[in-house]
């Protein structure tokens, strides 16, 4: 299984809907319609399978700086929790074309995975005052229905905070099967959108 971010860890990505964007998937409007989001990822599936090349992504200051807080802050999860944290590469669905990349797996009686996110100062604060930001629900609960595991843990480390135990919150998340469920259709319904999207080309270029 390739490293997370290596050259094959895209390949094995390339074409396929992924849990990092299963919130733009189900993304709707007030009246049902699908959002521009969803919209503008599944234009980049398209090309992707189309061209067999990944969409270029330029790396901001922000996601440098989650990367490389990634170790530490699993450091500290461990640490703290005395759970131990293995590396993990993609998962692909068993017969879907969409797949997740924890950020590590807990085998043993938890079968968790974790997520962490290195946010900015005010996201991490609001983190620790409101718990895990509702956004990241469809990634996480994306990753344990593809990864079949029970729970995950999700993890904001910010070490900027001066007092050490506000640096590093932790948030057990348990199984949403109902969730799961509406996710299961909803990503279904966007793969055969691609599919139509592909199709539709085709036959419009050879007239």
């Amino acid at each position: 299984m390739p490293d997370q971010r290596s050259i094959g860890w895209v390949q094995q990505r390339l074409g396929l809907c992924t849990a990092s964007r299963f919130v733009d998937v189900i993304s709707k409007k007030k009246d049902g319609k699908p959002t521009a989001e969803r919209q503008k990822y599944l234009d980049q599936l398209v090309s992707e399978r189309l061209t067999g090349q990944p969409t270029p992504h330029f790396v901001t200051s922000a996601m440098t700086w989650g990367i490389e807080n990634e170790t530490p802050a699993k450091v500290e999860f461990e640490w703290r929790t005395g759970l131990s944290v293995s590396e993990t590469g993609f998962h692909k669905h068993p017969s879907l074309d969409c797949g997740a990349s924890p950020d590590g797996l807990i085998d043993g009686d938890e079968s968790a995975v974790i997520e962490i996110k290195a946010p900015t100062s005010e996201t991490h604060y609001r983190t620790l005052r409101d718990g895990m930001p509702a956004e990241h629900k469809a990634q996480v609960q994306g990753q344990l229905w593809i990864t079949n595991r029970r729970c995950a843990y999700f993890v904001s480390y910010d070490p900027r905070f001066l007092e050490k135990p506000l640096q590093l919150y932790i948030e057990r998340i348990e199984r949403d099967e109902a969730f799961i469920a509406a996710l299961d259709a909803e990503v279904r319904q966007f793969l055969e959108d691609v599919e139509k999207a592909i199709q539709f080309v085709r036959e419009k270029s050879h007239g």
